[in-house]
């Protein structure tokens, strides 16, 4: 990503077809560049020079997904939740305010193994320390268990009806209240009626807000995306052709993913807990 910065323009493909179009990155024609990722450690420690490259943008946005699964066969490529909030408060200095760091608790997913389990145990703790470090929302969302996903091997999945999802979610956001957070809905209009707010996850009105120099951003909504999603006007410049090293099993794009080595609740890797 710093060549393409350096260079100042990037080729994208759109993941379902289409042409390839070229995207700005120069710095002028940015209003914000909005980054996800599950660890951000490469971005802190400069790694390849990427921090640095990013310098030249007057506002960065970050969503950072912590679902407190790290380490476990779930997620074997993303730090263990701790070690990963642990990465806050750099990044929070790095964007230059907690209100430009919004954690993600995405997606709430279930498994069968002696009985049903979720990552929802691990949820107070991330929303605490989001708290602790100023960060204001927190945005929840349900595993969507796409074909592929229910082929990978030695996984038996479980996909609460709505009426759990509606349960768990008004905990949440109960939870969230009681702590100080507000907790938003990502492309699921259901959650609301258990006071989930519907997100934008790319929000055209806080970026011009949130911007230093108070850039207005096109406040439309995003004609590309799913009629749930909330978010404006934005160009997508990841790819569906990389894969991901974070190898998370229940994702819907291009991760590696390694051959079971143990139940799915037990980290196979360092843990903080």
């Amino acid at each position: 990503m710093a060549r393409a910065i350096h260079q100042g323009w990037v080729r994208v493909k759109p993941p379902w077809g289409g042409r390839e179009k070229v995207v700005s990155l120069r710095p002028e024609d940015v209003h914000t560049l909005v980054l996800w990722s599950k660890d951000y450690s490469r971005l802190l420690a400069n790694r390849g020079s990427l921090r640095e490259a990013l310098a030249v943008y007057d506002h960065i946005f970050c969503h950072f997904t912590v679902t407190g699964l790290g380490g476990m066969p779930l997620e074997p490529g993303v730090p263990p939740w701790k070690e990963a909030m642990e990465q806050l408060p750099p990044l929070i200095r790095f964007v230059g305010h907690p209100h430009r760091v919004t954690v993600r608790f995405d997606p709430i997913i279930h498994w069968r193994e002696d009985g049903v389990r979720s990552n929802l145990p691990y949820a107070k703790e991330i929303f605490k320390e989001c708290v602790r470090q100023g960060v204001k929302d927190v945005r929840i969302s349900f595993a969507t268990l796409y074909g592929k996903v229910l082929k990978r091997l030695g996984w038996s999945w479980y996909d609460p009806p709505l009426e759990e999802r509606l349960k768990i979610a008004g905990t949440l956001v109960d939870m969230g209240r009681s702590l100080g957070l507000t907790i938003y809905a990502c492309s699921d209009q259901a959650l609301e009626s258990v006071g989930a707010l519907p997100s934008s996850c790319i929000d055209g009105r806080l970026l011009a807000e949130l911007h230093p120099k108070g850039l207005l951003a096109d406040t439309e909504k995003d004609r590309g995306q799913r009629k749930e999603c909330g978010c404006t006007v934005s160009v997508e410049i990841g790819s569906y052709s990389q894969r991901c090293p974070g190898s998370c099993v229940y994702c819907y794009a291009n991760p590696f993913i390694p051959r079971r080595k143990a139940s799915p609740g037990r980290r196979n890797t360092r843990s903080l807990d």
